[in-house]
């Protein structure tokens, strides 16, 4: 009959291509269970929005198989998503184990778009998500999440509005249609010290902040309130919208803030009546300018009618769409920047150093 350390020694075979070490080194094997030519075990991975479970699953299957006396195999598949190891010691939002805000430095290149689909597609794989619309002065997640109740008071704060598996606040729920925000900084200070602190965001895995256009008050306050696990750049094709992005992340490079990558929106279009295809802001901009400031790039998004039309309806398209170009870029996208998450992660947790008592 196999041995659980047969069993280990096997799956040490196993390695994350993402985090580069072994899954069980990673600690992702648990629960081995062995009769006679019969193993379980459960591989419980970093985040349930990774992009390679489903490789993973199939090596672990076959490195088990490959033990003499095995004939019958069940790997389970779980996640936990790890926190931060700052954000572990955070008193501001103790239940939210990342904080990723998405910037852009221009206004008009689709971020409210870009982060109400990815936080949408992150639930869709069964994480925990928050949605928080830090665009105080032009709030538009309500509209694209086709929220239209306003949040309550709970015991300890606001109760976040729930839409599509994602808890969401938004200063557009306390605006009205003919209203405006005209504030100086210190009131933006507050405003972001009550959405972190004093919403009950409860349980969460991945809190997505929308950011307003720009490198001001909101984006300092937020950085220097609360430590954040990384920030995603939005930017469209073309030089003139990079230009601003590359200072968007020579912004949070100044706050310390690690940046998870750059996505690009509106790469392309496709006529939906012949096909071709038009690059109509230019294509691939994003992607070289990641390659030259050694980032990653987490994806790019089509400019689509459909898309246009499901964020004014308030069905985000991963919901409305999920077989679309752009619903596979937003998932796609959101499990690259889950990927880079956990990459932060164990690489803050292998730098961690190792205390030692007498």
């Amino acid at each position: 009959m196999p041995t659980e350390d047969q069993v280990l020694q096997a799956l040490r075979q196993v390695i994350d291509p993402d985090l580069h070490r072994d899954i069980v080194t990673l600690g992702f094997v648990k629960d081995v269970a062995i009769c006679e030519g019969a193993v379980k075990i459960t591989l419980e991975l970093t985040t349930p929005a990774c992009p390679v479970k489903d490789r993973l699953k199939e090596e672990a299957e076959q490195a088990i198989r490959s033990i003499p006396g095995v004939d019958q195999v069940n790997v389970k598949m779980d996640a936990q998503v790890r926190p931060t190891l700052a954000q572990m010691g955070s008193m501001m939002i103790p239940g939210v184990r990342n904080v990723v805000p998405i910037g852009s430095g221009k206004g008009g290149v689709g971020k409210s778009t870009v982060s109400a689909n990815i936080a949408v597609a992150l639930a869709q794989t069964g994480a925990r998500v928050g949605l928080m619309d830090a665009d105080v002065y032009g709030p538009s997640i309500p509209t694209i999440m086709g929220i239209t109740d306003a949040p309550k008071p709970g015991e300890k704060g606001i109760i976040p509005i729930e839409a599509y598996g994602v808890k969401v606040i938004s200063m557009g729920f306390f605006l009205k249609p003919d209203q405006a925000v005209v504030w100086r900084g210190p009131m933006l200070t507050k405003m972001i010290d009550q959405f972190l602190g004093g919403v009950e965001w409860g349980e969460i895995d991945y809190l997505i902040v929308d950011l307003p256009p720009g490198t001001g008050d909101i984006h300092l306050s937020l950085c220097q309130r609360i430590p954040l696990s990384g920030a995603a750049i939005v930017s469209t094709p073309q030089d003139v919208a990079l230009q601003v992005a590359q200072k968007a992340v020579i912004m949070f490079n100044q706050l310390k803030t690690p940046i998870l990558g750059l996505i690009e929106n509106m790469s392309y279009f496709v006529c939906p009546h012949c096909g071709q295809r038009e690059n109509i802001f230019d294509t691939g901009g994003a992607r070289r300018a990641a390659g030259r400031m050694n980032l990653p790039f987490l994806g790019e998004i089509p400019l689509a009618t459909r898309l246009r039309e499901t964020s004014d309806s308030g069905r985000p398209i991963v919901v409305s769409d999920p077989k679309s170009p752009a619903a596979v870029a937003f998932q796609q996208i959101a499990r690259a920047l889950a990927a880079q998450v956990s990459i932060r992660n164990a690489e803050e947790t292998a730098a961690e150093p190792v205390k030692i008592t007498f």
